[in-house]
């Protein structure tokens, strides 16, 4: 028998074949009927001495296009998301611009909350015991400061302190009260400008709460004891650990946060001295995410006040890669584009709350962004008469919540309560982080007993595994939908490319041809979709008969190379072509950008760097397509589809095989998933990444290309099958 390669000899070979015989695989046979769905999967196995290796073609032989500088540019794959994102943004602009009556607004408002809870997982259904206890008190001037650790979930440790001012003889028995959600800053509810803000506040009469977020200040879940920090960093980092496993359980990062918020409020209204009527809720960059969040789905909070974070998310898509490119899974909820909410929405949930937004005009949040989003909700309020509910400052200067910013969002939040209004922000004193430490280590996780939120991550998705599965090829055709006109066909036109923007063709250039001992590589480039390519590589014999059976080789960083060549000359020498193509956003059509200056991604390579997933290129092209229901797995499998329509078309193609070196075997089996017809074979050095694996082991660097939400309940072609019965070869 011949296979679609040969492992190098003199190698120990095993077969294990499934359910087509192997003369199906060779193009010599049908798939005997009642047959699995599978096809044939065949692993090879080479071990011991190594054949020498072929001498190789040059570089230019592999490469379509002329070289590209390093450095940030808008590359095709990033106006094809921005494009989807845009069309998306339209249509939920229709929705909007479509309300007539309030009752309309109530309902959009209803639609809205509940996508929100959908892109998140949902939110935990009991309010477990707080467990709430005082740990320690600092007197300031005209305010204390008293340091608090809860449980926001059972064994989950909040760390937070609480501002409380000074009680004068004539003060009211409650006051009003605000939670002031920390941005991004290792040292978490600590950092000067958040004591500064709560300070602030507890001057002007509220009692204020402010909480280390998840994987910043005393809550690390990736401490090294030894080292002293963490294996990442307290600022996106860990979010962006925590988050990647949340998604693949179906979840999001921000079903986390947004609780540890609205039971920082439970605290608080355990409180003799806090007035529940008069809640509000402020904070700035990851603190506005928090606010805005978290104000829009707890309805007892009756100020939101988010700072440094609304915009208009295909904006914020489009610039995020060269101004803030760190991954930040929270804020990135799957289908929060597509599903019609964007920033607008958030703001929207609150109606008819008073909301008040504050930006930088030079943020890495557009500030055309925010001025979008704040004239759409202020119109809308005020089409119900409630215009003076939405306030906006903006202040010309960098990412950050400004003395100008949180003096009109201070005395905005006093109007409402009716409260008398300063006209300056109090002098407070600012402490050293170490005199705000809730613990005597510095960290939750090193000192209490209690759980971390991977263990937490994997409970979710336990109570969720028997219940959930998905169709990877129903999510394929749903995904591509707004695509084709009939998603169960997809049918794709493959004709030579003359100029023209058709949609649904592939369109085909040859763009060189060279032969290295016998065997012709051509060059290829596939347009589609109007505006993308696909640079793609097809290996043949020169002397091959016009009837092709193809094997497709993949890798997730680039179409073949010269290091692949001896694996595409044994495939030849069994009768078989070879064709190689990058996926997107790699290889050739890759950014060369490294974006990373995180101090532990320093040492990585710029190729290592480029899909890293806490900081890289290619991760904000995967929380991109996140975003508008594209998630980055989706967009490599139509790459597969396009592969193979073109090679039955034009290479005329007679059956169709895939393979994927390393980690690009799972990309294969979800290939062959979709497309039973798609012969799997495994290559000795496939490395099956395994979504539920990750969650059960808390896998913590993983590819980002599979970053898949509910990836764990996905059932893909099986690695290997059973060994075939005596005779079946």
């Amino acid at each position: 028998m011949n296979l679609p390669w040969r492992p190098p000899a003199p190698a120990r070979v095993r077969l294990l074949v499934g359910v087509m015989t192997a003369a199906a695989l060779l193009g010599h046979g049908t798939n005997p009927p009642g047959l699995g769905r599978f096809g044939l999967h065949v692993t090879v196995e080479a071990q011991a001495a190594q054949a020498p290796s072929h001498p190789r073609p040059p570089d230019t032989a592999f490469a379509v296009y002329p070289a590209v500088p390093d450095g940030p540019r808008i590359t095709a794959y990033l106006r094809a998301q921005l494009d989807r994102a845009w069309r998306q943004d339209r249509t939920r602009q229709a929705r909007f611009d479509a309300v007539t009556t309030e009752a309309q607004l109530l309902t959009l408002r209803q639609k809205i909350e509940q996508s929100m809870l959908d892109a998140i997982g949902g939110l935990p259904e009991t309010r477990t015991p707080l467990n709430a206890r005082m740990v320690g008190t600092d007197q300031m001037n005209g305010y204390r400061i008293e340091r608090v650790i809860f449980e926001s979930l059972p064994g989950l440790h909040v760390t937070a302190l609480v501002y409380v001012p000074d009680a004068p003889a004539a003060a009211p028995a409650r006051r009003p009260a605000v939670l002031l959600a920390c941005g991004h800053s290792p040292l978490g509810k600590a950092f000067a400008n958040y004591q500064r803000m709560a300070g602030r506040l507890a001057r002007l009469g509220f009692i204020v709460i402010g909480w280390d977020p998840i994987g910043q200040g005393e809550r690390s879940q990736f401490w090294d004891a030894a080292r002293g920090t963490t294996r990442y960093d307290l600022v996106c980092g860990e979010h962006a650990v925590l988050g990647n496993l949340a998604t693949l359980a179906g979840a999001n990062l921000a079903r986390w946060m947004i609780w540890d918020g609205m039971r920082a409020l439970d605290y608080l209204l355990t409180r003799r001295d806090v007035d529940p009527a008069r809640i509000a809720i402020t904070g700035t960059s990851g603190g506005g995410f928090q606010s805005a969040w978290i104000g829009a789905l707890d309805k007892r909070i009756r100020v939101i006040a988010p700072s440094a974070f609304i915009s208009s998310l295909p904006m914020r898509m489009a610039n995020r890669i060269f101004e803030d490119p760190v991954s930040d899974p929270e804020q990135d909820p799957p289908t929060l584009v597509s599903a019609g909410v964007d920033h607008a929405g958030l703001l929207l949930a609150a109606y008819p709350r008073p909301l008040h937004v504050a930006a930088a005009v030079q943020d890495f949040f557009p500030i055309e962004g925010t001025r979008l989003t704040v004239r759409a909700v202020r119109a809308l309020y005020a089409r119900f008469g409630h215009g003076d509910r939405v306030a906006f400052a903006e202040g010309y200067h960098k990412h950050g919540y400004s003395d100008e910013n949180q003096a009109s969002a201070f005395a905005f939040i006093g109007r409402v309560f009716n409260l008398p209004t300063a006209d300056t922000l109090p002098d407070v004193s600012i402490l050293p982080p170490e005199r705000l430490q809730c613990t005597k280590t510095g960290q939750v996780r090193q000192e209490l007993p209690g759980r971390g939120l991977p263990e937490i991550i994997r409970e979710y998705y336990d109570t969720r595994r028997l219940s959930h599965r998905l169709d990877l090829s129903a999510l394929y055709r749903e995904a591509t939908r707004d695509d084709a006109a009939d998603p169960a066909t997809r049918t794709w036109t493959v004709a030579p490319d003359r100029g023209e923007s058709t949609p649904r063709t592939i369109a085909w250039t040859l763009a060189g041809s060279s032969t290295w001992e016998g065997v012709t590589i051509d060059r290829y480039r596939l347009r589609h979709d109007q505006r993308q390519e696909i640079p793609l590589l097809h290996f043949r014999a020169a002397d091959s008969a016009t009837a092709r059976r193809v094997l497709f080789h993949i890798d997730l960083r680039s179409k073949a190379t010269g290091a692949s060549w001896d694996r595409i000359r044994a495939a030849l020498a069994d009768g078989m072509d070879v064709v190689s193509f990058d996926l997107p956003g790699t290889g050739e059509s890759r950014m060369r950008y490294r974006v990373a200056t995180e101090e532990h991604m320093t040492s990585l390579s710029d190729l290592a760097l480029s899909d890293h997933p806490v900081a890289s290129v290619l991760a904000n092209h995967a929380y991109n397509g996140l975003l508008t229901g594209r998630p980055y797995l989706i967009d490599a499998l139509e790459a597969i589809d396009i592969a193979q329509h073109f090679a039955r078309t034009h290479l005329r193609a007679t059956s169709l095989a895939i393979t994927g070196a390393g980690q690009a075997a799972t990309l294969a089996s979800a290939a062959s998933t979709v497309w039973p017809s798609l012969v799997l074979v495994v290559a000795p050095d496939g490395e099956r990444f395994d979504w539920r694996a990750a969650i059960e082991r808390s896998t913590e660097i993983w590819p980002v290309h599979y970053l898949m939400p509910g990836g764990a309940y996905l059932q893909l072609a099986p690695a290997t099958a059973a060994p075939a019965p005596p005779g079946a070869l």
